[in-house]
């Protein structure tokens, strides 16, 4: 196991396998299809990411260095929450950025789904991480990893 600490952006805990995409996370173009076709599980369509393609998103611990794309990023991040189709956690190995901050926020804000975002986790973490790796989340920042 080992722990990496960061900054707690929406406080909480939980416990998930992790999801690892070492690109940008279009919010758009990975839940485009599953919002069209009423995919529970989330699997991520875009094509441009080859880490996470066609892998289930929701109810995994996405582990990622920023999200990226259009302006909407953040209302699809708030809609896959309202459909019960967000990650369990969302973990920034930087600052989180504009669109993913306000995703979670909305999230947060406007529903009852839960979502814990940390930031500043480092760039060890996304090189340590690896998908299918055990995540817990705990309170203060501190995300736990273990195979």
């Amino acid at each position: 196991m080992k722990e990496f600490k960061g900054r707690v952006v929406i406080p909480g805990q939980c416990s998930a396998k992790a999801l690892v995409s070492h690109v940008g996370f279009n919010t758009l173009a990975s839940y485009q299809t599953s919002f069209l076709t009423g995919d529970k599980k989330a699997t991520c369509s875009d094509q441009n990411n080859p880490d996470i393609y066609k892998k289930p998103m929701a109810g995994v611990a996405l582990c990622l260095p920023q999200t990226i794309g259009s302006t909407t990023g953040g209302m699809i991040l708030y809609t896959a929450a309202d459909y019960g189709r967000q990650p369990a956690c969302m973990l920034f190995s930087g600052p989180i950025d504009s669109i993913g901050a306000a995703g979670v926020l909305l999230a947060d804000i406007w529903t009852d789904a839960k979502m814990p975002t940390i930031d500043s986790l480092g760039e060890e973490f996304l090189s340590y991480v690896q998908t299918g790796m055990q995540i817990t989340v705990r309170d203060g920042g501190v995300v736990e990893v273990s195979e």
